[in-house]
């Protein structure tokens, strides 16, 4: 018997270790609204008591903007913000990851070209040939 507390003592133990508790798990909301006009026009936005937010607003179908926040696990605050429109989606954000800058010698190449474009020559002729039959 005192094997089988021991054992079930141990599987209890690993089962509360490698499930810690998620502080997001009870979040609940603290802030929501919405409204919709029959323009097609609308807005909404909502907050989280775990620091989540969102709010967007547009004309349904032909454009929106708005923007959605959450804190990281590090505890920085994480905003991004978005267009969408007949360009498509274009978020901006400090998390987002940019590219690297164009090395200097590529963008030298690059004015080169620029400023010195290629000849092309003009297409010759060939033989021309008469078929009789």
């Amino acid at each position: 018997m005192f094997r089988f507390v021991l054992i079930a003592s141990a599987v209890l133990a690993c089962a509360f270790a490698a499930n810690p508790y998620n502080q997001d798990a009870g979040a609940y909301i603290t802030k929501s609204g919405a409204d919709i006009s029959p323009e097609g026009n609308y807005n909404y936005q909502y907050e989280t008591s775990n620091g989540i937010a969102a709010q967007e607003s547009g004309i349904g179908g032909n454009h929106a903007q708005g923007g959605f926040s959450w804190y990281s696990p590090e505890g920085e605050l994480v905003q991004i913000s978005y267009l969408a429109d007949e360009n498509g989606y274009q978020p901006q954000g400090n998390l987002l990851p940019t590219p690297p800058p164009i090395p200097a010698a590529i963008l030298k190449s690059l004015e080169y070209i620029r400023t010195h474009p290629q000849y092309v020559e003009p297409a010759q002729r060939g033989p021309s040939r008469k078929i009789f039959g």
